[in-house]
């Protein structure tokens, strides 16, 4: 089957290279803080921009704050001061290639359930048209409150059920049941959100039959959870540096496995805010 293909533009942000999964995995999960307070300033973009924006308005010595583009701040009866230079962010480009077209029929001429049209190629472009709070002044604007996380609207969304714990064994801290998009938290866990981060991205990213071997497999939920968590202010983020670097076998987390990471976190934190509020660049972006 011919599945759609993402590419991540080049950016100045990175020097004129092409931005990598492994570098925005490599600044969220190495310095302490920087996710949390990404998330708080910048909830209602995906994750990947979140990291993005803060990076520039810690290179440039900005206030981060709410984000908005030149035309959304005049609509708020605000304008960009003068001099400012917007942020970089990237933003989803769909593209028809006729030549695909004929050969996803071939392959699958039934709807692949993968969110793309048949015969589009979704690039992702970066462009300069974002500003935050304080490069802008005009009439007060009151930011609006970061959406609380609520499990029991995350796991309605996700399609998971949470079932009863049934392992004897103590040590087990939760499990994503085999075969059924299920989870269970043992009672006596000791960071159960961490836990239930954990095994909800095993059913995201490992349910029904995916072939990568267990250590990459735990490597990948273990970010997932640490991301989350630190994204919300909750414990374990430690622990979950422990946990990745005992199961990763090789020097760093290969790409492909950051890009999933960053999409199954930001999934399962845009699903659980007990307010849904549309969200800039998340549903289908990896950035």
């Amino acid at each position: 089957m011919l599945a759609w293909e993402v590419t991540i533009a080049t950016s100045e942000i990175a020097g004129n290279g092409r931005l990598s999964w492994q570098c925005l995995l490599e600044e969220a999960v190495t310095k302490p803080g920087t996710v949390h307070e990404a998330y708080s300033r910048f909830w209602n973009y995906s994750l990947g921009n979140q990291i993005l924006a803060l990076m520039q308005c810690r290179a440039r010595v900005i206030e981060p704050g709410p984000l908005a583009s030149f035309n959304r701040w005049k609509e708020l009866g605000r304008h960009v001061r003068k001099g400012q230079r917007a942020l970089e962010l990237c933003m989803p480009l769909k593209l028809k290639a006729r030549e695909w077209d004929a050969k996803r029929l071939q392959d699958s001429p039934a709807p692949t359930g993968d969110g793309e049209e048949p015969g589009c190629r979704t690039i992702f472009v970066f462009k300069k048209n974002w500003f935050v709070l304080s490069q802008t002044e005009g009439a007060r604007y009151e930011p609006e409150p970061t959406p609380a996380w609520d499990k029991a609207t995350a796991l309605t969304a996700l399609n998971i059920r949470e079932e009863n714990f049934a392992m004897v064994d103590g040590n087990v801290q939760g499990y994503a049941a085999t075969g059924t998009a299920a989870v269970a938290i043992s009672p006596m866990a000791a960071m159960p959100h961490k836990t239930l981060f954990h095994e909800i991205a095993h059913v995201l990213l490992h349910h029904g039959g995916d072939d990568t071997e267990r250590a990459l497999r735990e490597v990948e939920a273990e970010c997932v959870a640490m991301i989350c968590c630190e994204s919300l202010g909750l414990p374990g983020v430690e622990y979950s540096r422990g946990y990745v670097q005992h199961w990763l076998c090789v020097d760093s987390i290969p790409e492909k496995s950051a890009q999933r990471i960053f999409q199954a976190a930001d999934r399962i934190l845009k699903v659980g805010m007990a307010t849904p509020t549309p969200v800039a660049y998340s549903s289908g972006s990896p950035i």
